[in-house]
This record gives C-alpha cells, sequence and structure tokens, in this order.
C-alpha cells in the first residue's frame, strides 16, 4: 500500500471524525434528542455556522422528559395560587364590611 493512500485515509478518518464530533459528543453525553442533532449535524454541519450550532446544542442539558407535563402543572400551581390569593381578599373585604356594618 502506498503510504500516500494511508496518509489520506487517515487525514479522511480525522476530518470525519472532526465533522461529526458534535453528534460523537451528543451520544457521549446521553443526549435524549441525539438522533435529531446527529441528523441536523450531518445535513448542516459542512456550513461553519451550523456546524458550531450543532456543537453548541451537544453540550447544553437535556431537555425535560415530559415538557408538556411540567406545563400543564405549573399552570395549575399558578391558577390555583391566584384563586387563593382571590379568595383570601374576598374574605377580607367581607370582614371588613361586615364589621363596617355594625
Amino acid at each position: 500500500m502506498n503510504t500516500g493512500m494511508m496518509i489520506q485515509g487517515v487525514a479522511a478518518f480525522a476530518a470525519l471524525g472532526l465533522y461529526f464530533l458534535p453528534s460523537i459528543i451528543a451520544d457521549r453525553r446521553k443526549r435524549y434528542d441525539m438522533l435529531t442533532l446527529a441528523l441536523f449535524n450531518a445535513c448542516m454541519g459542512w456550513t461553519v455556522f451550523g456546524w458550531m450550532i450543532a456543537m453548541y446544542w451537544a453540550w447544553q442539558p437535556n431537555p425535560p422528559v415530559n415538557l408538556e407535563g411540567e406545563v400543564v402543572r405549573s399552570r395549575r400551581i399558578i391558577s390555583m395560587r391566584s384563586f387563593t390569593k382571590g379568595l383570601g381578599e374576598r374574605v377580607r373585604m367581607r370582614e371588613s364590611r361586615d364589621r363596617s356594618a355594625k
């Protein structure tokens, strides 16, 4: 085998490793959306900007597993707090009205 071809093979392997580095990092960090990130990296990684976005994305923490459930739960908590606050204000207004009526 020719030494030049061997060097080209190693260089091509290193270039592919560098190109897919964001996908490799996402896989090592066990990201839930690793497949989406890898597809984005494969399609947009040829642009420097796309590769940098993929790298940034790979280093982000995993998104919540049940994002919809968390949003619904937080909305319920907020509505219960506002209901409780409104109920307390209404009770205070009634008490002050009853005291002034006496």
